[in-house]
């Protein structure tokens, strides 16, 4: 069973946060935190599918309620089987503008005759060929996640929520900042206006909707707008703001970050 996927959907409000180190051992030291879910970042870190199939397997180890979400690195055929077939269960398609793009996704996610996902029986998705129910299954448990990151997608919600096969949303508030002209700044009255002008839309369709924040009261007011799943910073900048934390009190400076600076 896909927890995060039934989590997301009937659950209380799923805290995360982002791996952005590509390191298999930070994340399963990560997944003994405390957190609902880990986002697997393909995007903008080098991690190939070997990579993610260690890390992966690093978090299910210490955890086995967590099923990293993947966060990969386009809307790519290619790259959406081999995380499939590598064991993932639950996907984050970024830069998703129009129903054309969004019907792709779901397309190269889904078996025919919901999809046109290519078959193959070898591999770790299967047990390894020992699973003769992984089509089914595949086709109930995938959690799929289209990332919202301009106000062009944005005004597509309701039309991309409408394809069968899709199970949310994720606003991403760093690209779509960028895309409105506020670059670096999520936090813009008018961002956050068009960010809460989608997840209202999620939440009036009855779709799952997360975000990421990068400090705890940004989470917080995510949380308060609606969003059923809420990322926290990244393990990278929690590092780095403990680091600097640390450093700052041996050289006689007061330094406290929330969390992370940035995700």
């Amino acid at each position: 069973m896909n927890i995060f996927k039934q989590a997301i959907t009937h659950g209380p409000v799923q805290l995360g946060t982002w791996m952005m180190t590509g390191s298999d051992t930070v994340a399963e030291a990560m997944a003994t935190v405390g957190f609902n879910f880990l986002v697997l970042d393909q995007e903008h870190v080098a991690v190939d599918t070997l990579d993610a199939i260690r890390i992966d397997r690093a978090v299910r180890s210490v955890n086995p309620a967590i099923t990293p979400l993947y966060r990969l690195a386009g809307n790519d055929v290619v790259l959406i089987k081999r995380a499939l077939d590598g064991g993932a269960m639950s996907l984050m398609i970024p830069f998703i503008n129009t129903v054309e793009e969004a019907r792709k996704a779901v397309e190269s996610a889904y078996y025919p005759p919901y999809g046109k996902r290519g078959f193959a029986a070898m591999h770790r998705a299967s047990g390894w060929g020992n699973n003769p129910d992984f089509v089914s299954q595949a086709h109930d448990e995938l959690c799929l996640i289209l990332q919202m990151e301009t106000p062009e997608a944005i005004g597509n919600i309701e039309k991309i929520a409408a394809l069968d096969g899709v199970t949310g949303f994720f606003i991403g508030p760093g690209d779509l900042s960028a895309a409105m002209g506020y670059p670096g700044n999520p936090s813009h009255p008018e961002v956050q206006a068009m960010i809460k002008k989608g997840v209202d839309i999620c939440v009036r369709l009855g779709k799952p909707c997360g975000i990421v924040g990068g400090n705890p009261e940004l989470a917080n007011k995510y949380q308060g707008m609606g969003f059923r799943f809420v990322a926290l910073a990244s393990d990278m900048s929690f590092m780095l703001a403990r680091a600097r934390e640390q450093l700052a009190a041996i050289q006689g400076k007061t330094l406290h970050l929330a969390g992370g600076e940035v995700y």
